[in-house]
């Protein structure tokens, strides 16, 4: 294991001082570190608390939640549900998806569900929910400007989009079997922010085909390419394949929590090559674009969750 190489950026820096070094680590890792980031603590953590009184229901309660037919986009997915693509192991994990109550973005949405036994988890998730939109329309925009884009383009794409906040909890058991907590794998949506990564486990596969670790300062949100961004930008911000891997030993009887918000395009963007990511040396990849809608049903049933 290589020592972690991807510095914390803070939020407070001068506009062109974040933007630079904001972009420079998501076109070297697709991922970065942001600090000072403005996020309510108060916010975070009465979410926080509303997740692991979710999870800590008995199993046959938080089954009522699982939508037939909703490809885990909403409401709970129970435990070892979730395959990543090319993986025969399912992960060992367990999550709930709360996605856009108003706004909605042209194109069908499934109705969010709500915990009738856990009443604070609706306003947390829902205030949470938004810091997590508005953070993200600000780093969207420092993208913008990092590939000398001048319109915005690509937060007009996500404002309103088919976001979700996933809770996740990776429980404490067996870690004898093939199985991991979050099997290697890319996300499917335009930029992924995570709060809880300060628990070991997550790691990134770096250009040199080494996993690196991360583990940002407390409290800081880690950031990451998706697909989608990365397929519209001709890969000059990278989908860094990820992975949680198993416990050591010493902390096999700790539960795993954390919160990423998946920020999506509206549904009916068409994800076509930005030709400024267009070049001699860099030929489009992706000639034949699609919607954010068809790439997402794509991915899902790769995932083997429709």
């Amino acid at each position: 294991m290589v020592a972690e190489p991807i510095p914390a950026v803070s939020l407070g820096l001068p506009e062109a001082d974040f933007t630079a070094g904001f972009g420079h680590s998501l076109e070297r890792f697709g991922f970065a570190v942001v600090a000072d980031h403005g996020l309510d603590p108060k916010v975070i953590e009465t979410a926080r608390k509303a997740a692991k009184a979710l999870f800590a229901l008995p199993a046959e309660t938080k089954l009522r939640y699982r939508i037939a037919g909703g490809a885990g986009q909403r409401g709970y997915t129970p435990f070892a549900v979730e395959t990543a693509k090319d993986h025969a192991d399912a992960d060992l994990k367990e999550f709930w998806h709360v996605g856009r109550e108003t706004e909605r973005p042209q194109g069908p949405l499934l109705d969010n569900v709500w915990p009738a036994e856990i009443p604070p988890f609706r306003p947390a998730a829902l205030a949470l929910f938004a810091s997590f939109e508005a953070l993200g329309q600000r780093l969207l925009t420092a993208i913008e400007t990092h590939l000398g884009l001048t319109a915005p383009l690509i937060s007009n794409a996500a404002a309103g989009g088919n976001s979700v906040l996933r809770f996740l909890h990776y429980p404490v058991g067996d870690f004898s079997g093939p199985s991991l907590r979050a099997a290697p794998h890319e996300d499917i949506n335009a930029i992924t922010l995570l709060l809880g990564a300060e628990e070991a486990g997550l790691e990134v596969l770096s250009r040199e085909g080494e996993w690196l670790a991360i583990n940002p300062p407390p409290g800081a949100v880690v950031v990451n390419i998706g697909d989608m961004l990365s397929r519209l930008t001709n890969e000059h911000l990278p989908s860094t394949t990820h992975r949680v891997v198993n416990p050591d030993p010493d902390r096999a009887g700790v539960a795993r929590y954390s919160m990423p918000f998946f920020m999506h395009f509206r549904s009916d963007f068409v994800i076509e090559t930005l030709p400024e990511c267009i070049a001699p040396g860099a030929p489009d990849r992706y000639p034949r674009p699609i919607t954010a809608a068809a790439y997402l049903d794509q991915r899902l049933k790769e995932l083997r969750l429709t």
